[in-house]
């Protein structure tokens, strides 16, 4: 394996410093499975040069146990991937802290950076290459190499040689290569636990909150191992670039590039706003993110959350910062709770597809007649969208807790049967990014009285 980046920034041999890797010196780490060694093909003042040239030992791979035929026929010792990433953490380990003792004030200077990869593991192709470096501020060029030379038909493999350009500092670079060099690969050759969640947060400082495949980055990078995923996403959640007025939230259809989970509250909120609602309920409230939302405007009086979970509550309880406002209570939605009743809005946000379709009608007896609140909300998936997901396998759902997914017609049938029986007028609003043929990613039911239409 063998990355290089390259800088014209005069003097250009500052990179060296930076690096803490002399341009006359070649120098070796070891590696859990081989050697990388760290060299200058060129070191001038107009241009310099270092590159990282990974050697790992195929056998060396096998030492960690296991039998599958994968050990032994792979790609890890050729593309770049997980351990082209361990091996610049372990060349570079300095430089990737944001330290330089020799010379401190080179550490956030701008340099004019080209880093090459030629040979780099990129599940996805180019398109997905483009989606986690653009962002960024990178320019992106890929060229796809065949499967085989001799056998063009066979058509191109997942692999591409990388070249990225772009003016950065050499901190920042090495952090996005850091993460972004395994989320392509999508595949981890080590455990994954929470102490890598924390590496992920600490290289991810400063941008990978505000990236808009943040989501996907995080999956790739922790091996999509859902205990780990979720402590992640909460951490970045709380560390988001979102501008911390409610006010930048508010949005039906937002024109600048928001996770969808933000847009989701977005949508909600700016429902919750037009109903004029004060006292709201959040059914599912789950650890709480959109009572987070919710507590920051202070025209909601009173916020009620309310989950099964026990320890999705005590995690809600931990992230709230005014509990002056907010009551928590555990409780399932099936289940009738005339404590609930005569609250002006409630919010079901992506909580009827976790429920037994068989318990649907329970759910609507507890919310529409039992609570009977002027306004509800219930946003769910749109499973026509779901072909348009690259890395949701076809006729899987989007989370293994999901009991169904509705098309459009699927939920606009309940609802409008909901509406009839419990005497609401319902509309429907598009959450996300339509798409001519699917819709969009996330579908809004609001549910309002006729009282309440009427007003």
């Amino acid at each position: 394996m063998l990355l290089t980046i390259t800088t014209t920034r005069n003097p250009a041999t500052d990179l060296g410093f930076l690096l803490h890797k002399h341009p006359e010196k070649a120098q070796s780490v070891a590696l859990s499975a081989g050697t990388a060694h760290v060299f200058y093909p060129e070191a001038a003042e107009g241009r310099c040069t270092v590159a990282l040239f990974v050697e790992i030992d195929p056998v060396g791979l096998v030492r960690g146990g296991g039998t599958s035929l994968t050990q032994y026929v792979n790609d890890r010792p050729y593309a770049g991937g997980s351990y082209l990433a361990v091996a610049l953490r372990a060349a570079f380990t300095t430089a990737l802290a944001g330290r330089c003792s020799a010379r401190p004030e080179l550490v956030d200077e701008l340099f004019d950076l080209e880093i090459r990869v030629p040979s780099l593991s990129a599940r996805g192709g180019a398109e997905v290459v483009r989606k986690l470096f653009e962002p960024l501020g990178w320019r992106v060029s890929t060229a796809p190499i065949p499967l085989d030379p001799e056998f063009p038909e066979w058509g191109e493999s997942r692999y591409v040689d990388l070249t990225l350009a772009g003016t950065h500092r050499v901190v920042d670079a090495l952090r996005h290569l850091y993460v972004l060099l395994p989320a392509l690969d999508g595949g981890k050759h080590y455990w994954v636990g929470q102490d890598e969640a924390d590496k992920l947060l600490r290289a991810g400082d400063g941008w990978l909150a505000a990236h808009p495949e943040r989501t996907l980055i995080t999956n790739r990078y922790l091996d999509r191992r859902r205990p780990v995923v979720r402590y992640a996403l909460s951490r970045l959640a709380e560390s988001d670039d979102v501008p911390a007025d409610a006010e930048a939230l508010v949005t039906e259809l937002p024109d600048k590039p928001e996770s969808l989970a933000s847009q989701r509250h977005g949508s909600v909120l700016a429902a919750l706003r037009a109903a004029g609602a004060r006292r709201v309920l959040d059914l599912g409230c789950g650890s709480g993110a959109l009572l987070r939302v919710l507590e920051k405007d202070r025209s909601f009086t009173e916020i009620v959350g309310v989950d099964v979970s026990a320890s999705a509550l005590d995690v809600a309880e931990k992230r709230l910062k005014e509990r002056s406002r907010v009551t928590l209570r555990q409780s399932a939605l099936t289940y009738a709770d005339p404590a609930l009743a005569g609250y002006d809005a409630a919010v079901l946000m992506e909580v009827v597809e976790h429920v037994d379709q068989e318990r649907l009608p329970a759910l609507e007896h507890a919310v529409f007649g039992v609570a009977a609140p002027r306004t509800v909300l219930v946003t769910t998936p749109n499973a026509e969208y779901n072909r348009l997901f690259e890395f949701l396998p076809m006729g899987h759902f989007r989370h293994a807790d999901h009991r169904f997914e509705w098309t459009r017609a699927e939920f606009r049938a309940w609802a409008d049967g909901v509406a009839t029986r419990r005497g609401y007028e319902v509309r429907y609003v598009p959450i996300g990014p339509v798409d001519q043929e699917s819709g969009p990613p996330t579908q809004l039911a609001v549910f309002s009285t006729s009282e309440e239409v009427a007003a």
